[in-house]
C-alpha cells in the first residue's frame, strides 16, 4: 500500500504514513463541487449570502434554503451536501436549547461554534461514521458584539471578518479581502454580498442560480437573524448586475 490514498482512503479512523486523513479530503471535495457561501462581519451586524444552484426548472422559488436559522440572533450558511447541512443545523440548534434551558440566557456564538467543532471532529475518529461533507459559515451577535466563523469537515474553526466557501470561493475570497471591515455597514455589505456571488456564479455560468441573502444586526433587524427584505434584495441585485456591466465594459475598451 502507498500514501496515496490506496488502502488508506477506506476506513475514516486510519492516518495514512503520511499523517493525512483521506476522508476528510474527500469531503472537501465535495464543498469544492458545491455552489459559492459567504459570510462578511460588519461594524453592526453580519451578512451571510449564497449561491443556490438551480438543478431544476421544476424547483419552487424559495425552498431548500442553503441558509438556516440555528438561534434566534444566530445563522449559517453552507456548501456542500444539502443533507448534512441540514444535521449540523438541527446540532446547533439542540445545542442551543439546551444551553437556554440550563443557563436562561441565549448561548453565545463562540461557545455554540466551539460545542458544533468538537461534534464535527468526532465524525472523523470513528470507522463507523464518515466526516460531514459540508463546510458552514456561522454568523451571530450577541452581547460581545458580531462574530463570523468557518468549520471545516475535520471540526476546525477560525474567526473571520469575511468567510467563503464552495466552488467559486477563490474568486470570492479575492473580493473580500479588498474590503473595509472597520467602516463596513450591513447595508453596503448586502449589496457587495450580491456582487461577489455574482462574480464567483462564473464558476458555474453554465446553470442559473438563486441569491439568498440574510442579516443580523441589533440596529436593523433587533438583534434576529432574517431574511434581507425583499427591497433591499432588489436593489442588491440590480447593483451587482451593473456593476458586472461596467466591468464587462472596461474590458471592452482595454
Amino acid at each position: 500500500m502507498t500514501a496515496i490514498g490506496t488502502g488508506y482512503d477506506l476506513s475514516n479512523s486510519v492516518f495514512s504514513p503520511d499523517g493525512r486523513n483521506f476522508q476528510v479530503e474527500y469531503a472537501m471535495k465535495a464543498v469544492e463541487n458545491g455552489g459559492t457561501s459567504i459570510g462578511i462581519k460588519c461594524k453592526d451586524g453580519i451578512v451571510l449570502a449564497v449561491e443556490k444552484i438551480i438543478n431544476s426548472k421544476l424547483l419552487v422559488p424559495g425552498t431548500n434554503r442553503r441558509i438556516q436559522t440555528i438561534d434566534r440572533h444566530v445563522g449559517v450558511a453552507y456548501s456542500g451536501l444539502l443533507p448534512d447541512g441540514r444535521r449540523l443545523v438541527n446540532i446547533g440548534r439542540d445545542e442551543a436549547q439546551n444551553y437556554k434551558d440550563n443557563y436562561k440566557v441565549p448561548i453565545s456564538v463562540p461557545f455554540l461554534v466551539d460545542t458544533i467543532g468538537n461534534y464535527v471532529q468526532n465524525y472523523t475518529c470513528y470507522n463507523s461514521v464518515r466526516p460531514f461533507g459540508i463546510v458552514g459559515i456561522i454568523g451571530g451577535v450577541d452581547d460581545n458584539g458580531p462574530h463570523l466563523y468557518m468549520i471545516e469537515p475535520s471540526g476546525t474553526f477560525w474567526g473571520y471578518t469575511g468567510a467563503a466557501t464552495g466552488k467559486g470561493r477563490q474568486t470570492a475570497k479575492s473580493e473580500l479581502e479588498k474590503l473595509n471591515y472597520e467602516e463596513l455597514t450591513v447595508h453596503e455589505a448586502i449589496k457587495i454580498a450580491a456582487k461577489i456571488i455574482h462574480q464567483a456564479h462564473e464558476d458555474n455560468k453554465d446553470k442559473d442560480y438563486e441569491l439568498e441573502i440574510t442579516w443580523i444586526s441589533k440596529e436593523h433587524t433587533n438583534g434576529r437573524h432574517e431574511l434581507v427584505p425583499e427591497s433591499l434584495m432588489k436593489e442588491a441585485i440590480k447593483y451587482a448586475q451593473e456593476e458586472d456591466e461596467e466591468d464587462e465594459d472596461e474590458e471592452m475598451e482595454s
